[in-house]
């Protein structure tokens, strides 16, 4: 088995979120692509944490929220695309997911949480939506390979040590919509990138 279906018959119609560890026993035995059923609305905190052997998810418009860890170490996906449903991304939720190269934020995402993607190591790009009003702590701390980042004109508030050692990233341009940088928010082991404002 390669891949974790939901039926979409009758008995799964009452499942509405993806709770703690669920399924991370059955996906890190075999390996797994994961598609999440239309009726789930959340994705609860650390459902699917560990899982190092979930290559791809799917994740539908149901869903509003993805949970704290939800995600974290599932060092073998190497891309997501959180769709146009979800609000909030919760702390933690992408942290240590090694693998991942490629995020693709949705439209109604209003904050990404302390270290969603801390420790991404291979995460190259993100495009943060004009609905994100704030980037948590460390929301990508040590993303060595990031290089490029679009912050919009509605982001206020860029947390601390967000952009901490992204070492690849060379210049990034702060919308003046931002009226608050934390501390070593583009530090780089002591240097910092070049910030400029439009």
């Amino acid at each position: 088995m390669r891949r974790v279906l939901f039926d979409e018959q009758k008995e799964y119609k009452a499942l509405l979120e993806i709770n703690e560890g669920c399924l991370m026993c059955i996906i890190d035995m075999v390996g797994a692509s994961l598609q999440i059923p239309n009726e789930v609305t959340s994705i609860g905190d650390w459902a699917f944490k560990g899982c190092n052997s979930l290559t791809s998810i799917t994740i539908p418009n149901s869903v509003m929220s993805i949970g704290d860890g939800a995600f974290s170490g599932c060092s073998g996906l190497t891309s997501i695309t959180i769709p146009d449903s979800v609000t909030s991304i919760g702390r933690g939720a992408f942290q240590s997911c090694s693998g991942l190269t490629n995020v693709t934020i949705g439209n109604s995402v209003m904050s990404i949480g302390d270290s969603a993607f801390e420790y991404c190591s291979s995460l190259t790009s993100v495009t943060i939506p004009g609905s994100v009003m704030s980037i948590g702590d460390g929301a990508f701390f040590n993303c060595s390979s990031l290089t490029s980042v679009t912050i919009p004109s509605s982001v206020m508030s860029i947390g601390n040590f967000a952009f901490y050692n992204c070492t690849s990233l060379t210049n990034i341009t702060i919308p003046n919509s931002v009226t608050s940088i934390g501390r070593g928010a583009f530090t780089n082991r002591g240097k910092a990138p070049e910030r400029r404002k439009p």
